[in-house]
């Protein structure tokens, strides 16, 4: 290659880098707010696989651009190309590449799944054998004067969420949670396999009938975020949402309070709700129709 060739490759892939770096950035404005510590971890993976991914999209891109510009045959050339029978520096750099780019993408992604401490069903099947389970060390630490905060009973079952504060002896089907503590969960399914997620805190655990599952993530951001079932656990699945609201030390205890004081009640549940309508209306068949569970009873309900 020509000098001046060199050296426009050398600037062209300056600019392509600069520009993918400037889409990598733009990805974090992509995704829900970061609520969570571990948000952190996942929205720089992502910000970094964008940026590889704008990186190659737009150079190959670039390449086909170019060769259809510059180097296009003449109209009435009808001639064969010239004859390459292959480059064997060439096709080692563009097997080196890929290979050196899919290890890194994996070392890193084990990095932060393992920082999150998100568990399989076969490593809780381990756990549930006696084998020992890596939990990752908490990414905030807290206050040294601070109470730990309580374990909270989350039961998923079709098609609700509730929430036990056992210590407080309160039920919710809304789960509240204090900013910048840990938060420690156990997940328990009365049924079939369901998936706790909430996107704002980019965590999710799938949570397996017969199993507690120890799940732990840290919120950072006060406000209202939502909680849905990543799993088809079933008709009514898409109605398996509630509120997760994180909020300061005060707010929380005196929520505590003012839950403990309330008489339980049945609560409002959609899948019941519209399966009760759907029931009265629909045409009567052979078909088999899962019945949701009946309205959690809890001290407190939004």
């Amino acid at each position: 290659m020509k000098r001046r060739e060199i050296l426009s490759v050398i600037v062209s892939g300056i600019v392509l880098a600069i520009v993918s770096l400037w889409i990598g950035q733009q990805a974090y404005s992509w995704l829900p707010p970061q609520a969570a510590a571990e948000s952190l971890l996942i929205d720089d993976l992502f910000s970094f696989l964008v940026t590889l991914g704008a990186f190659i999209f737009l150079g190959v891109t670039g390449a086909i651009i170019y060769s259809i510009i510059f180097n296009r045959a003449g109209k009435y050339d009808t001639s064969d190309g010239p004859a390459i029978e292959g480059n064997i520096t060439l096709e080692v750099v563009w097997t080196a590449i890929p290979f050196v780019l899919v290890i890194w993408i994996g070392v890193y992604s084990y990095q932060i799944y393992d920082q999150m401490s998100i568990l399989g069903p076969m490593e809780h099947h381990h756990m549930s054998m006696g084998m020992k389970s890596a939990i990752a060390e908490p990414i905030l630490e807290t206050s040294q004067t601070a109470e730990t905060p309580e374990r909270i009973e989350v039961t998923a079952k079709q098609w609700a969420w509730v929430f036990n504060y056992p210590e407080k002896n309160i039920s919710s089907t809304e789960l509240h949670l204090p900013v910048n503590q840990r938060a420690y969960l156990s997940l328990k399914s009365e049924d079939v396999i369901h998936g706790f997620y909430i996107p704002a805190f980019r965590v999710k655990q799938d949570v397996i009938p017969g199993e507690t599952i120890d799940f732990e993530f840290t919120p950072i951001l006060e406000g209202k975020y939502r909680l849905r079932n990543s799993q088809y656990s079933g008709t009514y699945f898409a109605a398996m949402q509630t509120d997760v609201v994180v909020e300061s030390a005060e707010e929380y205890n005196q929520w505590l309070k003012e839950a403990s004081n309330r008489k339980p009640s049945p609560a409002y549940n959609q899948a019941a709700s519209e399966y009760i309508t759907k029931s009265d209306k629909a045409i009567k068949s052979n078909w088999a129709t899962i019945k949701p569970a009946q309205p959690p009873v809890v001290n407190y309900h939004s």
